[in-house]
């Protein structure tokens, strides 16, 4: 069986993420999941680990739950963390630009560049284009829309001068606020999104009722044990709750609401 925590894993909190696997992993054994990998997968295509028949524990993003993960993993649990904007599951994307762009609201970025982390991303992308199809014009806002790979390098190409504006989801911006003040200290929030459930926990599609069970319930006591709360607090974990998969379908009424809005695509 294979893990992996590939989300938030930023540079700094590579030996946090790596702790907190090791207390979740314990608290998995003790109720009795079987095959817990000692260590997280982190060589993968992430693409292969998500839909593997040996994943055991992961998380995605939202977009590709409802798009290319549909129908493909089990989504076994949201995490809720301690961040404004995270109540009860959700999250949304803050919109970032320099400290010293004079913009006072979205309108103001008509024509300027932004750097997405990728196309299939939920915070950096999906929301944007949301927040940002009231005020296209024939299905274009922005002058140049470049793709970063990553959530951190759209905030350095914003801070460097290389884009103007992205949009990056709250977690990230305050872990990084923590492990990367020089940067964040750069930039500055315009606005926020619309809030949408925050990035699932996800196992294998064909798991058993049994051992989906086993799996939430290890999550919850690795999040109850108070051994563990320097680490959870580390990575600003602050709960879990179980929803519906059809709580997921407010990421497609997102994208659907821009598209009708004549704005498919960022642009």
């Amino acid at each position: 069986m294979r893990a992996s925590l590939p989300m938030y894993e930023l540079p700094g909190l590579e030996a946090a993420t790596d702790a907190w696997w090791t207390g979740l992993a314990a608290a998995l054994r003790a109720e009795g999941v079987a095959e817990v990998p000692t260590h997280l997968t982190r060589a993968a295509e992430l693409s292969e680990l998500w839909t593997a028949a040996d994943l055991l524990f992961s998380q995605t993003c939202g977009y590709p739950l409802t798009h290319a993960l549909a129908a493909k993993v089990t989504l076994l649990a949201t995490p809720v963390y301690d961040v404004p904007g995270c109540a009860g599951g959700l999250y949304r994307s803050e919109i970032l630009l320099r400290a010293d762009d004079p913009a006072e609201a979205l309108s103001a970025l008509r024509g300027r560049r932004v750097a997405v982390n990728a196309r299939d991303s939920q915070s950096g992308y999906s929301a944007l284009r949301h927040a940002v199809a009231p005020l296209a014009a024939q299905g274009g806002f922005f002058g140049e829309v470049q793709v970063s790979g990553s959530h951190l390098a759209s905030m350095t190409s914003v801070a460097q001068g290389q884009a103007d504006v992205c949009a990056v989801d709250c977690v990230t911006y305050h872990l990084l606020k923590r492990t990367e003040p020089a940067l964040t200290g750069r930039l500055r929030v315009l606005t926020s999104s619309a809030e949408a459930p925050a990035l699932p926990y996800i196992t294998r599609r064909d798991i058993g009722a049994e051992d989906l069970r086993r799996l939430r319930a290890g999550l919850a006591r690795a999040i109850a044990d108070p051994a563990l709360a320097e680490l959870r607090a580390a990575l600003l974990i602050k709960d879990m709750v179980v929803k519906p998969l059809s709580d997921y379908d407010r990421i497609l009424e997102l994208e659907a609401a821009a598209a009708a809005a004549g704005y498919p695509e960022l642009a």
